[in-house]
């Protein structure tokens, strides 16, 4: 059977005592009691790497990021903590990464669990590749389907513009973000803003939920993987470009 990248990940991680997978912010953790020692990372903010981040020894991080930045890099939130980004497509030998993945969890793990490893793993290199959309879930038919419908929808609106969020497409009134798409948990959702009163009263229905980060601000999640109603769509964008256009978009606004 074919293997890819992300089932050889795991091979790895998954060898040392006492290792175990926790989800977290949507990518894989690799831990031990409690601590971890390698995240698994796709496509990071749309920064299109297939990667893992490392709880390296100190000084690791420096070393390999300067001798070969083409294959290492300072990962964000916990790279001034000293971890290691390794890139696992672009040629970097899986033995060499299982060595890395054994000095990460070492460094975690009590000394009586790493006494117990004895020869780091030997495993064969992924087999298959990985497809456009396990890379960028934003990739598949029906994900450019909703895509191109939401885009027309969002910048028919007056001073509307596209740019990128956290490496996912959103809408701008002017310079405030009033809608977005992005992948979750192998669903799609659309968000927008319709205030915390509304929240409840939504929620009811399944295909709504509250988003992570920004659900506390009155933000609501549609789920738009299998269908949508483009009606309720047109109504959640308008409404939420209304929140936060200003006067004279407002005044541009066309009667719906």
């Amino acid at each position: 059977m074919a293997r890819d990248i992300s089932k050889v990940v795991r091979e790895v991680c998954l060898s040392f005592p006492e290792a175990e997978e926790v989800l977290s912010h949507g990518s894989p953790n690799f831990r031990v009691r409690g601590k971890t020692f390698a995240t698994y990372v796709i496509n990071h903010h749309g920064d299109g790497r297939i990667a893992l981040w490392l709880n390296s020894p100190e000084g690791a991080q420096r070393l390999y990021t300067q001798a070969e930045p083409d294959y290492f890099f300072v990962p964000p939130y916990v790279g001034p903590r000293g971890w290691l980004g390794v890139q696992l497509d672009k040629g970097v030998s899986w033995k060499q990464i299982a060595k890395l993945v054994r000095e990460a969890y070492e460094k975690m793990a009590p000394a009586a669990l790493s006494a117990q490893i004895g020869k780091t793993i030997a495993v064969e290199p992924p087999t298959a590749p990985m497809a456009a959309t396990q890379i960028d879930p934003l990739q598949s038919r029906r994900a450019q389907a909703v895509l191109k419908a939401t885009r027309k929808i969002c910048l028919g609106l007056p001073e509307v513009s596209e740019a990128l969020q956290f490496g996912t497409p959103v809408w701008r009134a002017g310079k405030k973000t009033f809608a977005g798409i992005y992948p979750d948990k192998q669903r799609l959702r659309l968000m927008f803003w319709v205030g915390v009163d509304r929240q409840g009263l939504l929620t009811r229905a399944e295909r709504f939920s509250i988003p992570a980060y920004m659900g506390h601000n009155g933000w609501i999640a549609l789920d738009v993987t299998e269908e949508c109603d483009w009606d309720e769509v047109y109504e959640l964008a308008r409404n939420s470009y209304r929140h936060f256009a200003l006067k004279r978009m407002l005044a541009a606004l066309p009667e719906p």
